[in-house]
């Protein structure tokens, strides 16, 4: 596949190859763009955000919306493709794609709930008879920097509420998953995005948004990733506007008057779903000690269904992780923590790509698999004496994207409510749910900013302020 810039598709003097995680397969091959790609890219999207400002709100809305159809109509081929380029099971893949479509469609709606704010200039000293009002405009170039776990449907986070806001949009997609991204932006063509509105440059992380981050010329930045790529790109951004959705360690809490079939269904599913390469994966279980036996006795027989295989296959419950050396990192950790006490509850072999699942129980918090983010398929298991002491453990942590408690307690819930540091907070389900209208991101160093359309079409826009004398 090819790059995209300044309306057109292009190669580059040196390719980059895209393998498939599950066999190392070569599915293809994508240019090795550089700076200067950056910059021609932004040049074009100039007279690209001149064209979008001309838009109408409708305009913009039927362009997403045909959008949002023609990934229905290649929903399948999509799907493929995720499972190929990231390795998640085909049918998490297909989910992707079916929320992609819904996210491009709720951008589609908020392109026609831009308006600003009557301003009652009356009740301020010297302001009767003068009449005030904002309005909102478009930022102009957005770039959105996104990660490899959901090639498709963060990219439309990014994108949706920047058109649905009218602006130009540069896309920089994972280096590991760039052809979900690719294919995205042929869609948006078809369904009518001005050809000098939308790019797509591949290529190098570090070279790239480094190249981004210092062109005056982009007002907005979205960048989804790690805590510490998202530290420098916030120091050269110097006066861009900027969304943060970075790591995570999310804690789930168990306490003991918790339904145990619930909590162990729930654990299940969001402790390794696309082999725990989620954000707000359920990390860290915090369960209190005189439910712990009887929760690990109705956790380990589900994990243990986790079936391992193709991720095109329809039987495959458990994938490979993108990269071998990100398997190998967490087979590192998982050795760690039972070298430092841990006991493995269910686990198994690493096989190339493949993580098996691992549940550990009674691990030291300060263990690198509970204080950083593990992003793979384990859950580590901390007994706690107290919900005293399970609130303390859970904000014992330099993260705060998500957070989960299992109680039938309603005071117990409300206390986690207010004294969990989260920006996302369950109860009676894990940290590992998101809707895609919700108003979605982390405290602390999980970064700042709100995603879901309606909130980042707020953050895309500039607000002016008018003055009738």
């Amino acid at each position: 596949m090819k790059m995209y810039l300044c309306g057109t598709w292009r190669d580059a003097a040196r390719q980059q190859p895209v393998h498939s995680p599950f066999d190392d397969s070569l599915v293809d091959l994508v240019p090795r763009g550089t700076p200067q790609d950056i910059r021609e890219a932004v040049t074009g999207l100039v007279s690209g955000a001149v064209s979008m400002r001309r838009l109408t709100a409708m305009d913009r809305g039927q362009l997403l919306r045909q959008a949002a159809a023609g990934l229905r109509e290649q929903s399948e081929e999509f799907a493929r493709l995720i499972s190929r380029e990231e390795g998640k099971v085909i049918t998490e893949s297909r989910l992707e794609v079916s929320r992609a479509a819904e996210t491009l469609d709720l951008s589609a709606e908020e392109a026609r709930r831009i308006a600003g704010d009557m301003i009652p200039l009356d009740a301020a000293p010297g302001g009767g008879g003068k009449l005030g009002f904002t309005v909102r405009v478009p930022c102009g170039i957005v770039a959105a920097i996104t990660p490899f776990n959901f090639p498709l449907n963060l990219v439309c986070h990014k994108v949706g509420p920047a058109i649905a806001a009218g602006n130009a949009v540069l896309i920089k997609p994972a280096s590991d998953t760039p052809l979900t991204a690719l294919k995205l932006v042929e869609v948006l063509l078809r369904a009518g995005i001005p050809d000098t509105a939308i790019a797509c440059v591949t290529g190098p992380g570090a070279e790239l948004s480094e190249a981004i981050c210092r062109d005056e010329r982009i007002r907005k930045i979205s960048f989804t990733g790690s805590a510490e790529v998202g530290r420098r790109i916030c120091a050269a951004a110097e006066l861009k506007r900027v969304t943060m959705e970075l790591g995570s360690n999310s804690p789930i809490i168990v306490l003991d008057d918790a339904d145990l079939e619930l909590a162990s269904r729930a654990v299940a599913g969001g402790g390794y779903a696309n082999a725990g390469q989620v954000c707000i994966s359920a990390q860290r279980i915090l369960v209190h000690d005189a439910v712990a036996a009887d929760f690990l006795d109705a956790l380990r027989p589900q994990v243990a269904l986790l079936c391992e295989g193709d991720p095109l296959d329809d039987s495959t419950r458990l994938g490979p992780m993108v990269r071998e050396s990100e398997a190998a990192r967490v087979e590192c950790w998982i050795q760690e923590a039972v070298a430092a006490g841990a006991q493995p509850i269910l686990t198994g072999q690493r096989r190339g790509a493949f993580c098996p699942a691992t549940i550990l129980d009674h691990v030291d918090p300060r263990s690198r698999i509970s204080c950083e983010e593990l992003f793979g398929p384990a859950v580590a298991v901390t007994r706690c004496q107290s919900v005293d002491e399970a609130i303390r453990l859970a904000n014992d942590s330099r993260f705060g994207l998500a957070a989960g408690i299992f109680t039938r307690d309603l005071q117990r819930a409300m206390r986690f409510i207010h004294e969990v540091d989260a920006g996302n907070l369950h109860v009676n389900w894990t940290s590992q749910w998101r809707a895609d209208l919700m108003p979605y991101g982390g405290l602390k160093e999980s970064g700042f900013g709100k995603e879901g359309p309606r909130y980042a079409v707020r953050d895309m826009t500039e607000e002016k302020m008018v003055v009738i004398h």
